[in-house]
C-alpha cells in the first residue's frame, strides 16, 4: 500500500492527475529537485509495490523523502506538524522499514527463485519429511 500511494503521489505531480501536485497542476519539467523527485516516486512506488529489486528502490524512496523535509520542507519550521510535511516523515520511515527486511514471500523477486521440492532436492537430507517445502527460514528449520 505505501509503495501504491507513493507511485499515485508521483502521478499526480508529474501528470496533473487527480487533482495534481499540491492540489492543482504539474511540476515543472527537469526541475531541481521537484521534478526528480516526482520521477522517483512512480518508478519507485511500482518497483516496491511489485517487490522488484524492493531494499534498492525503498532506499531511494526513502532518500528521496529524507531530503524532500530537511533540504525543503524543514525550513518553514523544525516539526513536521508545522509545515506540512508528514507525509514525507511517513513515507521516508515507511520506506526505511520496508527496506531493511527487503521483499516478502511473494515479490516478484523471489518468483525465479522458487523450485518445486523435486528439483530442489528438499526432503530427507534437510531434516524435513520427504516432499517438504521450504518455507523461507534461511537455517532451515521451517519446512
Amino acid at each position: 500500500m505505501t509503495g501504491f500511494l507513493f507511485a499515485c503521489h508521483g502521478v499526480a505531480s508529474l501528470f496533473g492527475v487527480p487533482g495534481g501536485a499540491h492540489g492543482g497542476g504539474t511540476v515543472p519539467a527537469m526541475q531541481w529537485p521537484a521534478w526528480w523527485a516526482a520521477a522517483i516516486e512512480p518508478a519507485g512506488g511500482v518497483l516496491v509495490c511489485l517487490g522488484l529489486f524492493t531494499r534498492g528502490a525503498a532506499v531511494v524512496c526513502s532518500g528521496s523523502m529524507a531530503y524532500a523535509y530537511f533540504g525543503v520542507h524543514r525550513s518553514h519550521a523544525l516539526f513536521p506538524i508545522g509545515n506540512g510535511d508528514e507525509p514525507a516523515v511517513l513515507f521516508c520511515w515507511s520506506f526505511l522499514l520496508i527496506a531493511c527486511p527487503g521483499a516478502g514471500a511473494c515479490a516478484v523477486d523471489v518468483l525465479p527463485k522458487r523450485r518445486s521440492p523435486a528439483a530442489s532436492g528438499a526432503g530427507g537430507a534437510a531434516g524435513g519429511p520427504a516432499g517438504a517445502v521450504n518455507r523461507g527460514c534461511r537455517r532451515g528449520r521451517w519446512r
